[in-house]
C-alpha cells in the first residue's frame, strides 16, 4: 500500500483543492511595507601622530542609507511573491570611522515587479507610479543622509570640535501594489459565453474549461499569430448584472483590460435574448469607466455550433439590431469565423498603434 504524503492530492479526486492551488498562482493586489536604509552616524575623532601636538579633528561623515527602488521586468505576469514576503528594507549606512574615512552608502533594495503594476498610497486612492515600460523605475523610499562627522565642524575659530551628528532615519510607509495586465485586446462578455474556450483555441493558453459559469477565476494571457504579426489577448472572469456594484466577481478584473486596444465581446448564441446579454456586459462597462465604453469593440456571436443556421440568422438579427454594429460568427470548439475575428481585431490594433504614434509626433 502506497502512503501518501498529508499535503499530496490528487488533482483529480480533489478538484476543489485543485482549484484553490490554481487561484493562489494568481493575485493582482497586495499591500508591502518598505524602509528605507538609516544613514551612518560621524564620528568624532582626532588625528594622533608622534610629533605632531595639535592634530586637529579627523572624523569622517557617515555613509548614506539605501534606497528603495521598484523596477518593471519582463517575464512577470502576477504579484503571488507578495503574498509571503510583505517587508521590505534597505541597507543602512556605515558610520564614519577616523582618517576622514566616509562611511560606506547602504546598497539600494531593488524590488522587481511585473510590468503594468500601479503603486499607490495606504488610501489605495492616491497614485504613486505606474510602472507600464520594461525597466522603468521609481524610488519609493529614499534613504537618509549619513551625519556628519567633527572635522566638518572645524571653523578658524574653533580648532578642535567635538560635535558629530548621528544618521537621519529612512523612510518608512505602506503601499499597495495593483497589476493591470498589459494587452492588446481583451476578451469581455457574460459566464460561460465561451471565452476561455475562443482563448484556447487561438493560443498556447490552457485556461481552465468547464460547462458552468465563473470557470475562470482568473485572468489569462494567450499570444496569438495571425498574418505574421503576434497580439496579445487577455480573458479574464465573465461579469453579469450587477457587477459594478460587487455582483459576482465584481468589476475587479476589468482593471485588467483598461490598458487594451481594442475588446472582443463574446456572446452566447444558445441564450434566449442575446442582445439584452449584450447590453447586460455593455451597462456593467458603463458604470465601470475608466474608458472601456469608448475601446472599439469587435462583436461576435460564439457556439454558434450548438445552433442551426436559422436559428442563428435570427439570433445574428436580433443581436444586431441591439448593438448596431456587425455581428460575427464564430466558434471555439469548430472554428468557424475565427480567423475573421483575428483579422477583425488585428485592424483595430493596427488602427490604435498608428493613432498613438501620431500623438507620439504630435507631442514631440
Amino acid at each position: 500500500m502506497v502512503r501518501h504524503s498529508p499535503f499530496f492530492f490528487d488533482p483529480e479526486e480533489w478538484p476543489e483543492q485543485a482549484a484553490g492551488q490554481d487561484r493562489m498562482k494568481f493575485l493582482d493586489e497586495a499591500k508591502i511595507y518598505l524602509r528605507s536604509g538609516d544613514g551612518g552616524a560621524g564620528a568624532c575623532s582626532f588625528r594622533r601622530e608622534k610629533y605632531i601636538e595639535f592634530g586637529g579633528p579627523d572624523g569622517g561623515n557617515g555613509g548614506r542609507g539605501g534606497d528603495v527602488i521598484a523596477e518593471a521586468v519582463e517575464g512577470l505576469n502576477t504579484l503571488i511573491d507578495f503574498r509571503y514576503a510583505q517587508h521590505f528594507k534597505a541597507e543602512r549606512g556605515r558610520h564614519g570611522a577616523g582618517r576622514e574615512r566616509t562611511g560606506a552608502a547602504g546598497k539600494p533594495l531593488i524590488i522587481k515587479v511585473p510590468v503594468g503594476t500601479q503603486i499607490l498610497e495606504e488610501d489605495k486612492k492616491t497614485l504613486i507610479v505606474d510602472l507600464t515600460e520594461p525597466g522603468q523605475r521609481a524610488v519609493l523610499a529614499k534613504g537618509g543622509d549619513g551625519g556628519f562627522g567633527n572635522a566638518h565642524y572645524k571653523t578658524s575659530t574653533n580648532r578642535a570640535p567635538r560635535r558629530a551628528d548621528p544618521g537621519w532615519p529612512g523612510e518608512e510607509r505602506w503601499v499597495w501594489l495593483r497589476l493591470k495586465l498589459i494587452a492588446d485586446a481583451g476578451l469581455v462578455g457574460l459566464p460561460n459565453a465561451g471565452k476561455s474556450t475562443f482563448l484556447s483555441s487561438v493560443s498556447r493558453a490552457r485556461p481552465k474549461i468547464a460547462d458552468y459559469p465563473f470557470t475562470t477565476l482568473h485572468p489569462n494571457l494567450g499570444v496569438i499569430r495571425a498574418e505574421d504579426r503576434e497580439f496579445v489577448l487577455a480573458d479574464i472572469p465573465g461579469l453579469i448584472e450587477g457587477a459594478s456594484e460587487g455582483a459576482g466577481l465584481g468589476v475587479r478584473f476589468l482593471g485588467h483590460v483598461e490598458r487594451c486596444r481594442v475588446l472582443l465581446h463574446l456572446v452566447d448564441a444558445t441564450l434566449e435574448d442575446p442582445a439584452a446579454a449584450y447590453r447586460t456586459v455593455r451597462e456593467e462597462l458603463e458604470a465601470y469607466g475608466h474608458g472601456l465604453p469608448e475601446k472599439p469593440e469587435i462583436l461576435a456571436l460564439n457556439k454558434t455550433d450548438s445552433l442551426d443556421e436559422e436559428s442563428l440568422d435570427r439570433q445574428r438579427a436580433a443581436l444586431a439590431a441591439a448593438a448596431g454594429k456587425e455581428v460575427y460568427l464564430t466558434s471555439g470548439v469548430s472554428g468557424r469565423g475565427v480567423r475573421a475575428v483575428l483579422f477583425a481585431l488585428l485592424q483595430e490594433i493596427g488602427k490604435a498603434e498608428a493613432a498613438e504614434a501620431e500623438a507620439v509626433e504630435d507631442f514631440g
